[in-house]
């Protein structure tokens, strides 16, 4: 067989239509007469049955329209019929913020879903809080999904704005676009008792509704948000509310706030934060290691930015350490710096404290919970289980001339509200770091005290390599590989499956380590080019780390930082992503959801 090419003008395809809006214009070989609006169009019966199904349809073999001269159509608006046949005839459609919901309501009445989906894009892109309601009740009447979900996204994110400038534009909303925005998991800025405002002034506006939709709608809402007194008052707040199924929810929330000790493990969500969860809070730390502040920052990954928080740390601490449970802030121990002045050039320590203290994003308030069995500072601590694990440390001794380093253990357990002892380490530590892994707990390093007989705060002993696990299992201390290096001061993170060792007080202060507990080893990493210690760690939902702060030898100095490092956990690469607002050392970082 002989060989042949196919080849293809778009210039053609071009021609055509040109051709046929020409002879439109002029009114030549037109066959039907469209009408809406009490204006005619002329068209061509052959380009409307190839472009739009419901011509197709109109003009079969056996309907009565086939060979009608005129067709009506009073659906529709002059505006939306005359936009809709320039893009059947040229390819362009024209839309303006005006004539959008005419067009749109052409092009789905006329099966011509191009067109249809160039409206559903025109819609997307141009939201925004002056339209994104409108906008919604279009896509939810024409069932425009994609445009549905970005509206409904849009009015969740811009509902501070809303309720404050466009609150009639809210009670105008379809109902399944307000449970699809009372449903999200993030609405900046808005306290939760003004979702239910709104919620009961819709009702009023567009009921009175069937009791199956309004209790579906209700129960959107997250009354474990609110605050128990405002709870309260709403179970005579509006008939909707009075009904068996909220009026149980309602109990439920205030059963919620009557828990205590054990809020953070009987978390729902009716009581989970509309925030995202991945905040990096920055606890204490200053300008000086002498003289730490009472200061909270949160950290935004996907900006970069810093934002302080209202409520500052009910104490001045030092080497504290600190962990988020269920949502909540806990603040453990660390030394209480209890005088100086504005400079911090003098300063009194307390004794070491063995105080917990409690933060309640929701309702920004602190609360003194179960103190330690003792007193602990520059130990380490970390979550599993819903326990709260505090390993050993040092105190102060009584004539507080001196500390006293410990082995001890004790752990915090959430649903009782108390502190319990735990399996001793088999030896003192202090300045040691640890990291939950498979439902157990390493501890790397530190230096190993003299226990009750005091430290001597002028030996310099050697950091230590070793490397211990807690098993929960076995509840038994077990070794492990050791470091390649001694660290001190230093911290442990858990990513991927491996535990990483990062920099540390003394040389060689720089390097990185990788332990893979499946094989019990340890490999070295790509070093930082400039160590530091005294930061603030936290590791992403993504595995990277992110390194806060502290200081640094500059010149045989010690010189406090700005920088904010990112560590890739995968690409083993260090890169600097932003700066503090200022120089901070000593910080200690949890993640935690926070409401902007």
């Amino acid at each position: 067989m002989d060989s042949y090419s196919l080849l293809y003008s778009s210039s053609h395809r071009t021609g055509l239509l040109s051709g046929f809006q020409r002879l439109r214009s002029q009114g030549s070989m037109c066959d039907v007469v469209l009408e809406a609006g009490g204006v005619s169009f002329p068209c061509h019966r052959a380009l409307l049955t190839s472009s739009s199904e419901y011509f197709w349809a109109l003009f079969g073999e056996t309907t009565a329209e086939r060979l009608a001269g005129s067709i009506s159509l009073p659906a529709l608006t002059t505006e939306g019929l005359d936009a809709i046949l320039d893009f059947l005839y040229s390819g362009w459609l024209s839309i303006s913020l005006p004539t959008l919901p005419d067009v749109l309501e052409a092009a789905r009445y006329l099966q011509v879903e191009t067109a249809v989906s160039i409206c559903e894009r025109f819609l997307t892109d141009g939201l925004n809080a002056d339209n994104c309601c409108g906008y919604a009740n279009l896509a939810e009447h024409h069932t425009l999904s994609d445009a549905l979900e970005a509206a409904n996204q849009t009015i969740a994110m811009e509902m501070g704005t809303l309720l404050q400038e466009s609150r009639d534009d809210l009670l105008r909303l379809n109902i399944q676009s307000l449970m699809a925005v009372l449903d999200a998991d993030e609405i900046p800025g808005v306290k939760e008792v003004e979702l239910v405002k709104l919620a009961l002034d819709w009702l009023d506006e567009n009921g009175p509704l069937p009791l199956l939709k309004s209790n579906l709608l209700l129960s959107h809402l997250r009354f474990g948000l609110v605050a128990p007194s405002d709870l309260s008052d709403l179970g005579t707040a509006h008939r909707a509310m009075a009904t068996p199924l909220i009026r149980s929810q309602l109990t439920r929330a205030l059963e919620y706030h009557r828990l205590g000790s054990a809020q953070p493990i009987r978390q729902s969500k009716q009581s989970t934060l509309r925030a995202s969860p991945n905040r990096v809070l920055l606890v204490g730390g200053g300008p000086s290691p002498d003289w730490p502040e009472q200061q909270m920052l949160a950290f935004d990954p996907r900006s970069r930015t810093f934002s302080p928080l209202s409520a500052g740390m009910p104490l001045r601490l030092r080497n504290h350490c600190v962990c988020s449970v269920g949502g909540f802030l806990f603040v453990i121990g660390g030394q209480e710096v209890n005088e100086g002045d504005e400079e911090g050039k003098k300063f009194g320590a307390a004794a070491t404290s063995k105080q917990v203290w409690r933060y309640d994003p929701r309702f920004d308030r602190w609360e003194a919970m179960a103190s330690m069995l003792e007193g602990r500072e520059q130990f380490t601590c970390c979550v599993v289980e819903d326990a709260i694990y505090a390993i050993g440390g040092r105190h102060s001794r009584p004539d507080a001339s001196a500390h006293a380093s410990v082995a001890s253990v004790e752990f915090y357990d959430v649903a009782a509200g108390a502190w319990r002892r735990g399996a001793k380490m088999p030896r003192p530590l202090y300045g040691h770091a640890s990291a939950a892994l498979d439902n157990g707990i390493y501890v790397s390093g530190g230096r190993p005290g003299d226990g009750d007989r005091g430290d001597n705060l002028d030996d310099r002993r050697e950091s230590s390599r070793e490397v211990l696990f807690w098993d929960l299992k076995g509840r038994v201390w077990e070794k492990r590989a050791s470091m390649s290096i001694g660290r001190f001061s230093h911290r442990l993170a858990a990513a991927h499956g491996f535990v990483y060792a990062l920099l540390g007080m003394y040389e060689p202060f720089c390097d990185i380590e990788q332990y893979d507990p499946r094989w019990d080893h340890w490999t070295r990493l790509r070093p930082l080019l400039t160590g530091s210690f005294n930061y603030g760690m936290a590791s992403t939902p993504s595995g990277n780390l992110l390194v806060f702060g502290g200081r640094r030898w500059s010149d045989g100095r010690e010189v406090v930082v700005r920088s904010v490092l990112e560590y890739d956990t995968k690409a083993d690469r260090w890169r600097e992503i932003c700066q503090l607002p200022r120089a901070l050392t000593g910080t200690e970082c949890t993640l935690l959801p926070l409401p902007d």
